[in-house]
């Protein structure tokens, strides 16, 4: 038995997308269940979800880590999935999922997002995460999974109390206890087959920085308890980690011309050589995938 699990919090305009996509899997309905835990939703997120044939939970407003815990709780599958309510899994996709967990060293999976939003930050969104997946399939494994597409041992999952109730939102709880799988030289792998469609990418520049600040605050909060992981981790590129740095001289030494005439100028010049050179694989990257987004690129990685 494969159980899905899906926190829904205020869901009433993608609940309905997401759950018809489970009536089109690949594999048979008997071989797996879903599982809707309504994080305390005020809209009409439990009367879409009780439309369907699945297991509909109601908890009071804890965050999504807890809704994903509870579900898992009362699950019945010897492989837990998760997705959101804001995603529409592809017809193959549990089928996918599960695939990997034929090999008995696989503790974890994760799946791949796409999106047919057509606004510009939207698909440099997407264009971030086509790089990731680009640079997980050249190393063969992962040490994050993402919970928009994730799949687990059930009694791994346990073993280590699922996910973290301390963060509030969907940020970065998936961060945490992929770091501490990979403490404990668990296997995780990606499979860039297993995709659903996220229908909620930023779509403006402002909800974008937003996201991006959100992320960043939380992030920060797990590389406190692994501190070794802001160096040398699989899923973020080394070149993000040279953009934050080179971005961060080049705002720190616009003073210097002021002071060191000269000298000053040179070292801002140099910083900022820095920076354009750190953003120029992406750049290129982006420009295969999208040319109009590739123009874009440089100023919205400025806002990353």
């Amino acid at each position: 038995m494969i159980s899905v699990v899906i926190p829904a919090y205020n869901a009433e305009q993608t609940l309905d997308s997401c759950l018809r996509a489970f009536s089109r899997q690949t594999i048979s309905s008997d071989s797996f269940e879903v599982i809707v835990v309504d994080d305390g939703s005020t809209d009409r997120t439990a009367e879409i979800a009780q439309r369907f044939p699945i297991r509909y939970i109601y908890q009071e407003n804890h965050g999504p880590a807890t809704a994903r815990n509870y579900g898992a709780g009362v699950s019945k599958g010897d492989v837990l999935l998760f997705t959101d309510s804001d995603c529409i899994p592809t017809h193959s996709w549990i089928e996918e999922m599960v695939a990997p967990f034929h090999q008995k060293e696989v503790m974890a999976v994760k799946g791949a997002y796409r999106t047919e939003q057509r606004e510009i930050v939207a698909r440099f969104a997407q264009i971030e995460f086509e790089e990731r997946f680009y640079l997980l399939e050249k190393a063969g494994k992962t040490d994050m999974v993402d919970t928009y597409s994730a799949g687990y041992r059930r009694h791994i999952f346990h073993e280590l109390n699922g996910f973290n109730s301390r963060f509030p939102e969907a940020n970065n709880e998936d961060t945490e206890l992929s770091y501490r799988m990979t403490a404990l030289r668990l296997r995780m792998v990606f499979n860039p087959r297993a995709i659903v469609f996220h229908l909620r990418h930023p779509d403006s520049v402002i909800r974008y920085a937003r996201l991006k600040f959100s992320r960043g605050y939380w992030r920060m909060l797990v590389y406190r308890q692994f501190p070794g992981k802001m160096i040398q981790e699989t899923y973020t590129p080394k070149s993000l980690k040279l953009q934050i740095f080179a971005f961060f001289l080049m705002v720190t030494t616009l003073p210097l011309p002021f002071f060191l005439p000269g000298w000053g100028l040179i070292i801002l010049l140099a910083t900022l050589c820095l920076f354009t050179g750190s953003i120029v694989p992406f750049a290129l990257f982006s420009f295969q995938k999208d040319t109009v987004v590739g123009l874009y690129a440089p100023f919205l990685l400025a806002v990353r």
